[in-house]
């Protein structure tokens, strides 16, 4: 995945498509049915999209009801997808950023409402004075350090540099634009304020605590065992002579690339399983991540300027389906979890094909579990 497709297919995102197979449910169904008509459904979305291999797990009342692998992880090597098979979600990574940006804020060591200047002193004038929470809601109106290419410039130091030499895009709070600067500069205030790297404050307060032993940060150039390589319809042009690079989509199944440099993974980095993640939602709902009021605060939808409420909360996007609401983290338009908090109940859904779009049926497989409204 490159961070510039992610912001495109996440701008594009919806929770339903065209043709996307239909799935009735009058009211919920037995265990048993359940799991046999979720996997059908699933089988069925696979085909029509030729996904390679997923993993899904389904959580309700701090209970994991489901968790299975499908496909095949790696076509090369005719790998089957395990439980143990760990994937890259991508920009979900936000909502775990999120995650600990609230602890922090639990802690009395970080305050929502500061100006980010109070945190990182190498800032621009224009930057200093928005606060921490037009961050995590993608409010700031900063420029994005990412292009259609990619980061821009070539190391940390070039990128930071090309990025503030930008003007700002839209006063602060004025607007949502989602944008990969918001979350390079989160990642910086986090270990700051808690006196390590990102990486390890989250191994430590969230990782471990959550049981979250497949859990790490990485992209293509890693070396990570077991991990289900990213494919992909989609070709990236590179821009020439100042023209924007374009991703182009064809009829050949071949490899995506996942470039997540270190500094940016605060943002997308993560590679897990449905497993883990399904064992963090239920740490995250029992309270042993945060107070509970405090989840509740995170997942409030930060207002705008004018008092209209925001497409985002603290790290989450915060959506509503069948009169459902909904708080999610979605990745590059190929890993996604849905928390329905008024109905106890989680889905996780990680393909291991970009575009594959699983925001957009989770949804259906809720239904299953919950009925239809």
């Amino acid at each position: 995945m490159r961070l510039a497709l992610i912001a495109l297919l996440m701008a594009a995102a919806s929770l339903a498509a065209p043709g996307a197979p239909a799935v009735a449910a009058a009211a919920p169904l037995p265990e048993a049915e359940r799991r046999a008509a979720v996997l059908a459904f699933l089988q069925a979305r696979m085909a029509r999209d030729q996904i390679p291999g997923l993993q899904i797990a389904v959580v309700q009342d701090g209970r994991i009801l489901l968790n299975e692998a499908l496909g095949m992880a790696n076509l090369e090597q005719g790998i089957k997808v395990t439980p143990e098979t760990r994937f890259s979600i991508n920009s979900a990574t936000k909502s775990i950023t999120g995650v600990a940006a609230m602890q922090l804020v639990e802690a009395g060591t970080l305050d929502l409402d500061a100006p980010i200047g109070r945190y990182l002193t190498d800032l621009p004038a224009a930057w200093a004075a928005i606060p921490v929470r037009h961050l995590l809601s993608h409010q700031s109106g900063l420029p994005d350090i990412v292009d259609d290419d990619g980061v821009i410039g070539g190391s940390e130091a070039e990128a930071w540099a090309a990025v503030k030499a930008r003007p700002v895009e839209a006063a602060d709070g004025a607007r949502f634009a989602y944008n990969q600067t918001n979350y390079a500069l989160l990642g910086r205030i986090i270990s700051q304020q808690a006196g390590m790297g990102f990486a390890d404050v989250f191994q430590q307060r969230q990782f471990a605590p959550a049981g979250m032993r497949r859990t790490l940060f990485g992209d293509s150039d890693d070396i990570i065992p077991g991990r289900a390589p990213s494919y992909s319809f989609y070709r990236h042009i590179r821009g020439i002579g100042g023209k924007p690079g374009a991703d182009v989509k064809g009829s050949v199944l071949g490899h995506w690339r996942d470039e997540f440099p270190p500094f940016m993974r605060a943002g997308a980095g993560i590679v897990t399983t449905a497993t883990d993640l399904a064992n963090w939602l239920v740490a995250l709902e029992q309270g042993r991540l945060m107070k509970p009021e405090t989840r509740t605060r995170m997942w409030q939808r930060d207002k705008l300027n004018d008092g209209k409420p925001g497409e985002w909360a603290m790290g989450w996007p915060v959506l509503e389906s069948r009169g459902r609401r909904i708080v999610a983290g979605i990745g590059g338009a190929r890993s996604a979890f849905f928390i329905y908090p008024d109905h106890g109940l989680s889905i996780v859904v990680l393909p291991n094909l970009a575009a594959a779009n699983p925001q957009r049926f989770i949804d259906d497989v809720a239904t299953i579990y919950l009925g239809s409204p």
